[in-house]
């Protein structure tokens, strides 16, 4: 039986279009990939002579990020740890990684990448644009009905029950949620987890004791501040990110209130800022490069000709204990 470039891109762990490369203009391949395509070529006694076949498909030999979220940048700190991942993968693949975010990127360029990496919020027409060129898709950081594309999510309702449950291990009966304005995926999973966690163990959700705001340091400040100067106020507060836990901190210190003697504050996320505060901020760890590196080898395997062994991978978040609590 004869074999495929498929078949030597299958073996070789890259892309067609790398072993298209290797054969046709090697000196454009690092050496130990070119090294790998034509160990795999002579294992499977594959012909060089199939390679003008196999350049007859277009390939631009480019991925995109894009990170999908209202007013970020390439800076946002959750964001830059998945790329992180994913450039780790891609820098030994021989593709081009372009990073941009979702607003800069524009509908004109869909057609200069073989694939894309959605991260946060895709919108549907957003998606369908890129599946009527035929980019091959894979999300990171979200779900979204009616589409079944490869995606890497961290496992959001874990993640928020250890949260509540470390507030409640601690003796608190009255906490507080300052619930932010992200995707609505991630919004309605950490607030209705929240709510969940606290029924279950019997406790009161009272409407004053939820606010949401914008992931900002100023705006959670003043809905912690409301939270915080009721004639019952509560013992502790969820942020559902770290900035949002930064404000809540800052509106009890301004209050006069001890952390975490008179209110305990937890976040989510476990980004840099946890140990720049004093207290350090207790959080929830979540591994963003190796979600950048799962989503990266998804869209490798797409780009190779490879189904995926599953559609959806889910990673564990983990509780960090600091003086906040």
């Amino acid at each position: 039986m004869a074999h495929t470039i498929k078949d030597v891109s299958r073996l070789s762990g890259v892309s067609t279009a790398t072993v298209s490369r290797a054969f046709s203009n090697p000196e454009s391949v690092r050496e130990a990939t070119r090294a790998k395509v034509m160990e795999a070529a002579r294992i499977l006694d594959y012909q060089p002579n199939a390679i003008a076949q196999s350049m007859a498909r277009q390939t631009t030999e480019h991925i995109a990020f894009l990170i999908c979220k209202h007013d970020s940048s390439i800076l946002d700190e959750f964001y830059a740890g998945i790329c992180d991942g994913i450039m780790r993968v891609t820098k030994d693949a021989d593709y081009r990684l372009l990073v941009s975010t979702a607003d800069d990127w524009g509908s004109t360029r869909r057609n200069q990448v073989d694939g894309v990496i959605l991260g946060g919020s895709a919108t549907v027409g957003m998606i369908s644009g890129y599946v009527r060129q035929n980019t091959k898709i894979v999300l990171v950081n979200h779900e979204l009905g009616g589409f079944d594309f490869p995606r890497v999510v961290s496992d959001e309702q874990t993640g928020v029950r250890m949260a509540v449950e470390h507030l409640i291990s601690r003796g608190h009966r009255k906490i507080a949620m300052l619930a932010g304005r992200f995707s609505p995926y991630i919004c309605e999973v950490r607030f209705n987890t929240f709510c969940s966690v606290l029924k279950e163990h019997g406790l009161p959700i009272p409407d004053r004791y939820v606010r949401i705001c914008d992931p900002n340091i100023p705006d959670a400040e003043r809905q912690a501040e409301r939270i915080l100067i009721q004639q019952d106020p509560p013992t502790a507060i969820f942020g559902a990110n770290d900035v949002i836990a930064t404000g809540a901190m800052k509106a009890a210190i301004r209050l006069g209130r001890k952390i975490p003697d008179d209110v305990a504050v937890i976040g989510y996320d476990d980004s840099r800022v946890c140990e720049a505060l004093e207290p350090e901020l207790s959080s929830v760890h979540t591994d963003c490069t190796r979600m950048g590196e799962l989503s990266a080898k998804l869209m490798l395997d797409l780009l190779s000709g490879n189904k995926p062994e599953k559609n959806r991978f889910v990673i564990e978040p983990k509780l960090v204990i600091r003086g906040s609590t």
